[in-house]
């Protein structure tokens, strides 16, 4: 007997495919892991059991009738509960929208299913996307599966637990400010934020349109080549005007290695306040694994890169205020009872539907988009983004990617940040590219000496190069040998295959 979490998404689905398994073995064998861990772990806010026998079955008639199964047949995977699926809920971990049930399903969901994936249920997030540990989740937090008094970062946390936990292959998240890659830092995982534009965001709720980007989570460099294939392999979604036809193979040249290639360190970076020790030497073993591979190593700069939180911070809320002014307990969402008129009803409804975090950033959103403030802080955070992009294009002239750490510290206890100022600074090394909106990626580099936790590495590049990315990651993991990790006390524990 073996355990699904064994098992990488591309072993998955060649199995699948080959008929060595069939897809409902492999679904079912997920959801026994789900059902054993995640009493413990708390990613999920959904399974889907039916959806997911359903979709294992239609799997297995395809290869019984000679038909295409798929390049991720058979794999399960996990949605950011952001994300429209119907025959599920997508309540963005809210009060606001507690049963809410999805009408229809978001472009990136449909692609995971139409490459064959296994839809095994909904991922906790903090609420909105507001957060960088899963703790605003109204219904409960999320545990970290290296450590469970420890969050697991955030908004994505439930998605990149379920990885960790090895309670599925695959999940996907978005990324805001940070969101795929610090929890992929903190739970020891591959995260991918793809160029902005590389994946439709249609179907999925929005917080900053100009700055949110869905992307996958895996244990593998190649898992995460593969969910990148099935998210743009349908070429331009119409349905989102900022989609962009970014089909090609994301495997091709995954193993070439990066002898000749110029990866970019900004020495400021690693010297900034409040970098843990051991993430600083976690980047550091990035550097040189990378040298010894044949890589130039060369520095470079980013002068106006620490304007980058204070930007995202204007304009995130600004996004976010305009985006949630949609839930005002009239048409869906919760309702507060009792209300004499349309007014009070709304008024009341979004002040006891939205949790304490959702509501901070719509109120700064609201000011900062005032008549008067307008001009002292809008404007002069889309200057800053310019002046951050165009750093990158001067850095990307002299290198290929830049190194840098993903997250500031490892995973840190339940309620050990309480200030809102100090949890926004967990995106330190994240929020950059989201502003000038290029892809990263964040590489796990195994567990630090002193505290076990897993430490990381980020990867930046140049927009719409995505793939070559990739190439720089599978390098650091080929270095560090670190594919493949479930958290100890959660591997093998379920999830049994025959």
């Amino acid at each position: 007997m073996a355990n699904v979490d064994t098992l990488s998404a591309a072993e998955i689905a060649a199995a699948v495919a080959s008929g060595e398994l069939s897809a409902v073995e492999v679904a079912e064998a997920a959801l026994d892991a789900i059902e054993a861990r995640d009493a413990e772990v708390q990613a999920f806010l959904e399974v889907s059991a039916e959806l997911a026998l359903e979709a294992a079955r239609a799997t297995d008639a395809r290869r019984a009738a000679g038909e295409p199964v798929g390049p991720l047949a058979g794999v399960p995977v996990a949605f950011k509960d952001n994300m429209q699926l119907v025959g599920t809920h997508t309540t963005c971990a809210s009060r606001m929208l507690e049963g809410y049930a999805s009408p229809y399903t978001a472009t990136c969901v449909a692609r995971m299913l139409e490459a064959g994936c296994t839809p095994v249920g909904k991922a906790n997030m903090d609420e909105f996307a507001f957060g960088s540990s899963t703790e605003t989740s109204h219904f409960h937090p999320t545990r970290n599966p290296w450590d469970t008094s420890r969050v697991p970062g955030g908004s994505s946390g439930g998605s990149a637990a379920a990885v960790a936990a090895g309670e599925v292959a695959l999940s996907l998240g978005s990324d805001t400010g940070g969101s795929i890659r610090q929890p992929a830092s903190l739970c020891g995982v591959v995260g991918l934020k793809p160029t902005y534009g590389a994946v439709s965001r249609y179907g999925v709720v929005a917080f900053g349109s100009s700055l949110d980007q869905v992307g996958p989570f895996g244990r593998s460099v190649e898992d995460v080549a593969l969910a990148m294939n099935a998210l743009t392999c349908g070429g331009r979604d119409p349905f989102d005007s900022t989609s962009q036809d970014c089909a090609v193979d994301f495997l091709d040249g995954l193993e070439d290695g990066v002898e000749g290639a110029r990866v970019g360190v900004v020495p400021s970076l690693m010297e900034a306040e409040g970098l843990d020790p051991e993430e600083r030497a976690a980047v550091e073993g990035a550097v040189s694994a990378l040298r010894d591979q044949g890589a130039e190593v060369v520095e470079v700069e980013l002068p106006h890169i620490d304007a980058a939180i204070s930007a995202y911070y204007v304009i995130g809320p600004c996004e976010a205020f305009s985006n949630l002014a949609r839930f005002d307990g009239v048409r869906y969402g919760y309702q507060e009872p009792g209300c004499d008129t349309l007014a009070e009803q709304s008024a009341l409804s979004r002040a006891h539907g939205f949790g304490a975090e959702a509501k901070r950033r719509q109120m700064l959103g609201a000011y900062l988009l005032a008549s008067g403030v307008y001009d002292e802080y809008y404007y002069p955070a889309q200057k800053a983004r310019t002046l951050i992009t165009e750093d990158y294009a001067r850095a990307f002239a002299r290198c290929d990617a830049i190194l840098m750490p993903a997250s500031p510290r490892t995973a840190f206890r339940f309620g050990e940040i309480s200030d809102p100022t100090q949890m926004y600074l967990s995106d330190t090394f994240t929020i950059s590219s989201n502003i000038a909106g290029n892809g990263s990626v964040s590489v796990p580099l195994g567990l630090g000496a002193t505290s076990g936790l897993p430490v990381s590495a980020q990867l930046q590049g140049p927009a719409f190069r995505d793939r070559e990315l990739l190439r720089f990651a599978r390098a650091l993991e080929r270095a560090h040998d670190a594919r493949g990790a479930v958290a100890p006390g959660f591997a093998g524990k379920g999830g049994e295959l025959a």
